[in-house]
Parts: C-alpha cells; structure tokens; sequence
C-alpha cells in the first residue's frame, strides 16, 4: 500500500461562521471560501496571516464559482440569487434575483453556468448574457451538487432524492437517472480521464461508477461515519479526499480505491465539527479543508 505522510501547514481563521465554500483563483496560490457570514474572503497560501475581504452578502454562501476568463467571481446567496464580482476591485458586475431557493452549487461549462437549487430546478445560464436560458425539473427536491465529465459532453447532478441524473450538456438532454445512494447525494466528481464519476451521500457512501457502462455500479465503499460532504481528486490524480459531517477528511488511492490515511483532530489536529468543503490545489500540492469550526485548514499531503 502506497505510503503518504500528512501535516498540518496553517489554518486560517476569520469567518465568523461555518464555512461552506472553497473555489480556486486565477492565482495558483489564492483560493476564495465563504460560508454562513455572508463573508466571501481571497487568502493566499503564500502569506497565512492575511486574508482579504471581497465581498460581503446579506445571506449565506454555500457556492462559488470563478470565472478565469473575466477574472469574475460568481457568488450563490441562499434566497437572494446571484452576484457577480469583480474581486479585485471588489465591485459587483451583475447581480440578479434568479431566484428565492437556496443555491447549492454552481459549475461551468464553456459559455453555460449550471446552478443547482433547493427546489429540485437546476439552473441554465447563458454566462455572457447573465440570462436564465432554461430550468430543468428533474426532480420535486433539492439538486445538491453538479460535476461535469472532463470532455464538457455531459453533467451530473446528484439530488436528496437518492439519485443522479445524467444531462447533456448541448441539447440539455436528461440521458441516465441512476438510483444511486439510500440518501441525498452531497457530493459529485469525475475521475480525471472520464471512466469513473464518484458520489457521496448522506448515507456515508463512496460510490463508483462505471461511465463507459452505462453508468453501472463499479464499487461501493462505506467510506465515512456519517455524511459525506465533499469529494476531489489530488492534481496529480493519484489520490482521492473525501470530507464528512464525522469531523474527518480521508485520503485513497485513486486506482483502487483504498483507504490511505485518516486526517482527523486526534491524530492531525484537525477539525472539531463537520468538515464541508475541500480543494486541492497544485501549488504544492496543499489540500484546504472548511469546516463548520469557522476554520480553513491546510494540509501537505506527502
């Protein structure tokens, strides 16, 4: 089994409630979070002691998205819809009250933004025009998190249904509805090379799909104690993290699927509450975890 060694970097206090998002920057070494404040912050790996405020919204963030190509922040504010900012600048571009759900994800795809909301819609945006070009009703409950397949064909939205649904990301056409998980499904990533679209559930579940199958059943790892919030592949892709309501992050291989190492308070000092979010990012291979603990932990990952 492949040896890897943990530790704990920095953690990065200032949010004044749980955290809930996690997004990269144009900045290798600059990650956005935000959370239950309405706080969105910029903190630069390089520099522990210093965040920066750039943004401030009347409502929780559970979702971020950063657009590289304007270096545009789009910022998901539960019952409010949405904003657009300019982090730099901290001004807001374009701001729309697309609608009164909570906003659980947003993901893009070439010239399209997918947003995925409490109601069950999932969201259709025309990014240039910042126009609602359709809603897709899937399902009556929430659409929980959205992955798009490495090749921009296809996305994958997971709802508190149990189920995944296959879309196509041209036509919008539903394509598979797979029975996935004995609760909502929190958490969707596809391997780097497109063979496997991973899930987690609130079932506490890591489940493995077979994508060139038809999206059939390839492993299922009863991976955590409760909750699975987060799942990302490593930049090398090599290994897998999960993150779950049961205060621990897990690494595994990406090949097996094997359990590596525990990242939790007793043995890493880490978390104290349910760990929500992580990103992994190639700047030096750190990995941030954003916990309801109000904290941003780093972790290198050797």
């Amino acid at each position: 089994m492949t040896k890897i060694q943990v530790e704990k970097i920095d953690t990065f206090s200032g949010h004044r409630d749980c955290v809930y998002a996690l997004h990269p920057s144009g900045q290798r070494y600059q990650f956005f979070s935000a959370g239950g404040d309405g706080l969105v912050v910029r903190w630069d790996l390089t520099r522990p002691d210093w965040g920066e405020v750039v943004a401030q919204v009347p409502a929780s963030v559970y979702a971020l998205a950063h657009d590289p190509a304007h270096a545009h922040l789009w910022v998901g504010q539960n019952y409010e819809g949405i904003q657009i900012i300019a982090p730099d600048e901290k001004t807001v571009v374009a701001s729309a009250q697309l609608t009164k759900a909570a906003i659980f994800d947003i993901q893009f795809s070439d010239n399209q933004a997918f947003v995925a909301l409490s109601d069950g819609v999932v969201l259709v945006i025309d990014k240039a025009a910042f126009a609602v070009r359709q809603h897709l009703k899937a399902s009556i409950q929430s659409a929980r998190c959205i992955a798009v397949s490495p090749d921009g064909q296809v996305f994958a939205v997971g709802y508190s249904d149990h189920y995944i649904r296959i879309f196509d990301t041209q036509n919008l056409r539903l394509l598979h509805t797979i029975e996935a998980h004995s609760n909502s499904v929190f958490a969707l990533c596809y391997s780097p090379d497109g063979r496997f679209l991973l899930s987690g559930s609130r079932d506490a579940h890591l489940k493995i799909w077979d994508v060139n199958a038809q999206y059939t059943l390839h492993q299922d790892v009863v991976a955590h104690l409760f909750a699975i919030n987060h799942l990302v592949y490593s930049p090398d892709g090599q290994y897998i993290a999960t993150c779950s309501m049961d205060k621990s992050i897990k690494l595994w291989d990406a090949a097996t699927f094997r359990l590596l190492k525990v990242i939790d308070r007793a043995r890493h000092a880490g978390h104290a509450t349910s760990v929500n979010r992580l990103l992994w990012t190639d700047f030096e291979q750190r990995l941030i975890s954003a916990s309801d603990d109000k904290r941003l932990s780093v972790w290198g990952i050797y």
